[in-house]
């Protein structure tokens, strides 16, 4: 889908604990950093739908395991991908595009290292059965 990119990251085995690459300025997804925070999602809990008209997203799952759905409203195209560390990509998410996800674990677990601060007016949001789709496939 144009707008989203999945990225393998690497992990450095260590035997005092791992190392877990998330985003490095070098890196082609990298256009800014505004803030870094982590969230939680709750087993069978889904948080979106959300969308950003300047932030660009890029998210690591950090615990558990989480599926995202992002919707292109334009072309009515869906991407989905379930991360964790087991499947340890970075999903970056340019602006303008719908994004929500479902926790699949007990813990759970993400980061976000966002282009651009947090700013309540720079996004908006819909109800989850605003956008059609199917969270049980």
């Amino acid at each position: 889908m144009d707008g989203v990119n999945l990225s393998e990251l690497k992990k450095i085995a260590n035997p005092k604990g791992n190392i877990f690459h998330a985003l490095k300025s070098s890196d082609n997804d990298f256009v800014g950093f505004g803030e870094a925070y982590f969230s939680d999602i709750n087993k069978n809990e889904i948080k979106g739908w959300k969308r950003h008209k300047q932030m660009q997203l890029n998210i690591v799952v950090v615990c558990g395991r989480i599926k995202f759905v992002v919707y292109d409203e334009s072309k009515n195209e869906f991407f989905t991908c379930i991360l964790s560390l087991d499947n340890y990509y970075r999903l970056t998410i340019e602006s303008g595009l719908y994004m929500a996800f479902m926790g699949l674990d007990n813990n759970n677990k993400l980061i976000n290292i966002a282009s651009i601060e947090h700013d309540p007016t720079e996004s908006e949001n819909r109800k989850l059965n605003e956008i059609s789709y199917n969270w049980a496939k």
